[in-house]
């Protein structure tokens, strides 16, 4: 993670943003992708959001005003960022979800608290932020007390690993409540692109 990052992390104790970033389960890579790296991105995926509505319901109610595709077919331009950020989010050898989640929020979009199930993909989330920026907040889930408040501007790479992923659910703020150490970031449509790795086989969890 870049040391520029570490301003865009706000956590509840200097112990606990130490203990994640240490043990590389929060990542943030500010700038990681160009305005015309985001626009190759964005001709990819505009076609099929275009043809799909704003939801308001979720199957399990954790996200409002969005709507959803994943995506196996890319550009070679959006295939090398893609692959890009895939070298700094998994090991050599580790094994990939081969669809790609695309997530289109609407500017009053938000995300609720949830940690995301883990029969679906494995210990690692890395996602773009295309179009917006936004305040995600994790929060724990052994505790009332440990909190992270990650500011993802747009262009930026953001990697949820181990602990992060599995301890601690995580939120995307409604606008209203979109204000990051005392500053409002304002909310407008934004995309995230997501890559993650293959679920655990039964037994090889996180105890």
């Amino acid at each position: 993670m870049l040391r520029e990052a570490f301003p865009l992390i706000r956590a509840s104790s200097p112990v606990l943003l130490e203990r994640l970033c240490r043990g590389r389960g929060l990542e943030l890579w500010p700038q990681f992708i160009s305005g015309p790296e985001e626009e190759a991105l964005l001709r990819d995926v505009e076609p099929g959001l275009y043809r799909k509505h704003y939801q308001r319901d979720h199957w399990d109610q954790a996200i409002h005003g969005y709507r959803e595709m994943e995506k196996s077919r890319w550009s070679v331009q959006s295939e090398s960022i893609l692959q890009r950020l895939r070298d700094v989010a998994f090991p050599p050898g580790v094994p990939q979800l081969s669809m790609v989640h695309v997530l289109d929020l609407e500017k009053t979009g938000f995300i609720k608290a949830h940690v995301d199930s883990v029969k679906f993909c494995g210990d690692t989330i890395a996602g773009l932020c295309l179009l917006s920026g936004c305040v995600m907040r994790l929060l724990s889930e052994d505790n009332d007390v440990d909190q992270v408040d990650l500011l993802l501007q747009q262009h930026t790479a953001y990697i949820l690993r181990g602990e992060a992923r599995y301890r601690f659910s995580h939120q995307v703020l409604p606008d209203e409540e979109s204000f990051f150490g005392g500053e409002k970031v304002p909310r407008e449509r934004r995309i995230s692109i997501i890559c993650r790795n293959l679920p655990h086989e039964p037994g090889s969890e996180l105890d």
